[in-house]
């Protein structure tokens, strides 16, 4: 599903025009995107939760020559389903 298919459904479903389905869709990710920057996380009741957690440094090797490298600490984003979301995707209501 894309961006594009999310508008669309709201569009159906809610009947606002496209342009202001699209204004939505985009101020939602916009406030997800600054949260998640901001390092907070997003905790969606039936959904999941959205964490970034931050990896240390830590050594690596270069597949193709074999040569040891340090690979530099960064963030990540983690997502967790909820339990809700898990058994609906498993088909077990």
């Amino acid at each position: 599903m894309t961006k594009a298919d999310i508008v669309e459904r709201i569009h159906q479903k809610i009947g606002l025009s496209k342009k202001e389905s699209a204004e939505m869709v985009e101020m939602v990710f916009g406030i997800m995107k600054t949260t998640l920057e901001d390092g907070d996380k997003i905790k969606i009741a039936g959904f999941g939760n959205f964490v970034v957690k931050q990896k240390a440094d830590r050594r690596g090797r270069n597949p193709q020559t074999g040569e040891a490298i340090t690979i530099s600490a960064r963030r990540i984003l983690t997502f967790k389903p909820s339990q809700v979301l898990k058994s609906a995707i498993n088909n077990e209501e």
